[in-house]
This record gives structure tokens, C-alpha cells and sequence, in this order.
């Protein structure tokens, strides 16, 4: 078994946190918290695939030069989209 050290204002939140959520002690408490953590970003990591982090270097350096959209053209084509997306729902 391994162990952490937290600094007593952390410690004492820790504590604070696992009375309010039921678990037993800091530990446990400390452990949900972390193995939902891990969870969550496990569960992303398939999003950013090298194609799409690719897709999204080359849209960063578009915008980058310049060859981003203002506010008001990326409404118009929203708005655009939206009333054709309207015509074919109806």
C-alpha cells in the first residue's frame, strides 16, 4: 500500500468531503476521487486520435494566420445552416 502526503487545509477538506459523501475515511474518499478522475479521462483519450489532433494543430494555425472566421460571418453561416436545416425538416 502506498501513501500521499496532503498538507493539513487539504487533509481537513479531504476529511470535510468523505463525512459529507459517506465514506469511511480520507482514504477512501481520496481513492474514488482519483479512480473517477482516471475514468473520466480514460474515456476521452479515444477522441484525440493523431488524425484529429492533426485536424486540430492545422485549424489552430489557420486561425493563427489569420484565415479564421469573425463573429458576425460565423453567425450568418450558422444562421444559414440553421434555416436550411429548417426547409428540410419541414
Amino acid at each position: 500500500m502506498h501513501q500521499i502526503r496532503l498538507d493539513d487545509q487539504l487533509y481537513q477538506e479531504a476529511q470535510r468531503r468523505a463525512a459529507e459523501s459517506g465514506f469511511a475515511n480520507v482514504d477512501e474518499y481520496v481513492a474514488n476521487v482519483l479512480q473517477s478522475d482516471i475514468a473520466d479521462t480514460d474515456e476521452l483519450n479515444h477522441l484525440f486520435t493523431p488524425e484529429r489532433l492533426a485536424e486540430i494543430d492545422h485549424a489552430a494555425a489557420q486561425i493563427a494566420a489569420g484565415n479564421g472566421l469573425t463573429t458576425e460571418q460565423a453567425d450568418a453561416e450558422l444562421a444559414k445552416r440553421r434555416e436550411e436545416w429548417l426547409r428540410r425538416k419541414s
